[in-house]
């Protein structure tokens, strides 16, 4: 980011990406629609059951916590699913299948979240996945695998390849983030995911 000028987010981002709940475009991708139960009270909703999605138990919950005009990702892991909830404010999730031999290879896609929208997204293994926060925002996210370092990988935000429409201009970035490589260099390096099986 840019040391001289701070984040500016486009207002009309939002109206040129999917709104979570909504139909995948990335295969193994699931974007499930949740249920809110609510009275005088306030609400209840159930964000997960590990059967809506077939694969192992989740077995670590994060919180993550960005100020509006972050930048978190691309990362993506060869062992590790997530399934992600915004609970504040408003970001675009962004999916990318970077998998080789995948139906949906080299599909992007961005999905609108916020705390009033009741949808999850999972994310399997070999898609990279990143979001940015559109006004201040919280991401919970479970994962089901524990954290390994040696399973963390990432591609640069701005990837023509990807092409993603993140609607930020200036965005803050970690050092790690903004350090990424690009998809031509990790398939030239020979680190790209896993190949993609049914």
């Amino acid at each position: 980011m840019s040391t001289e000028t701070a984040p500016v987010v486009d207002p009309e981002v939002r109206d040129r990406h999917d709104v979570g709940p909504c139909e995948s475009r990335v295969e193994g991708v699931a974007i499930r629609a949740l249920t809110r139960h609510g009275d005088e009270r306030g609400g209840f909703t159930e964000t997960y059951r590990q059967e809506w999605f077939g694969g192992p138990a989740m077995v670590q919950g994060n919180r993550s916590d960005s100020a509006a005009g972050t930048i978190r990702g691309l990362h993506f892991h060869r062992k590790q699913a997530d399934y992600w909830i915004c609970l504040r404010g408003s970001l675009l999730a962004c999916v990318f299948d970077a998998r080789p031999g995948s139906p949906t290879e080299g599909v992007t896609q961005g999905i609108v979240l916020d705390g009033s929208t009741s949808a999850g997204i999972y994310i399997p293994p070999g898609v990279a996945h990143g979001f940015a926060a559109l006004e201040d925002t919280t991401l919970t996210y479970l994962v089901d695998n524990y954290y390994d370092g040696d399973d963390e990988f990432g591609v640069r935000w701005d990837d023509p390849e990807v092409a993603m429409d993140w609607g930020i201009t200036d965005p803050i970035l970690s050092g790690r983030d903004a350090a990424c490589e690009t998809l031509a260099e990790l398939r030239a390096a020979d680190r790209l995911p896993a190949p993609w099986s049914a």
